[in-house]
């Protein structure tokens, strides 16, 4: 008898993998240009300047000092102390003087909150229009307010705070010792007599004087 011979079997092929379609690669982040955020922190710093009311890098507890016997609604403006944030907004409210810092991110400057009400945070190009904002907005409402009622609470500012706190911008608080000078004075006036949409350069003055007003375009 022969021994069986086992069968055999065909050669097997390799088995292809499928090809999958190449994968589109995302683009990279934008890169920002360092120097555009340069610019920008540098006009903040100079319009702060021209205001009178920038106390520069004054701590936390004489910010406290310098409002505690205010009416509520005084402000300033100054340095913070966090190395995440360039400035720090203190205030005078019913509650007694509270810090709220400003956010700083693509060339843009807003106040700080927790991050469910930040969609909800207006954004301004420097510090000076975010303040100017808000002491418009608590003005407008106190003038709508009947002179025979008590006011109402303004609406709330979210702060990283267990509590919310009534913010009311109404007067900024200069610099000790420093009065506005005449000439800024006159400056703040023109600003605040200017129709909407108009610029500096149509009005009739000598080119040093728009300089002037340029150096410095808000009502506060």
């Amino acid at each position: 008898m022969h021994p069986l011979n086992p069968p055999t079997c065909p050669a097997q092929q390799p088995q292809r993998t499928p090809e999958l379609p190449p994968r589109a690669t995302p683009p990279p982040p934008a890169q920002r240009d360092p120097e555009e955020d340069l610019l920008c922190i540098a006009r903040t710093f100079c319009y702060l300047r021209e205001s009178g009311w920038y106390w520069g890098s004054i701590t936390a507890t004489e910010a406290k000092q310098k409002l505690q016997k205010m009416p509520e609604g005084f402000f300033l403006v100054r340095d913070s102390t966090h190395p995440s944030y360039l400035f720090t907004l203190s205030v005078r409210t019913n509650r007694g003087p509270t810090n709220v810092r400003i956010e700083y991110s693509d060339s843009l400057f807003r106040l700080d909150s927790n991050w469910l009400s930040k969609p909800r945070i207006l954004s301004f190009p420097d510090v000076v229009s975010l303040v100017q904002h808000y002491v418009s907005s608590c003005s407008s409402d106190s003038a709508k307010e009947p002179a025979s009622q008590p006011p109402p609470p303004p609406e709330p500012i979210p702060l990283k705070e267990p509590a919310a706190v009534h913010l009311r911008l109404l007067q900024p608080l200069h610099r000790s010792g420093e009065s506005p000078s005449l000439q800024h004075l006159c400056r703040l006036q023109i600003n605040r007599s200017m129709a909407p949409g108009a610029e500096v350069t149509e009005l009739p003055l000598p080119r040093r004087m728009a300089e002037y007003l340029q150096r410095y375009p808000f009502k506060l």
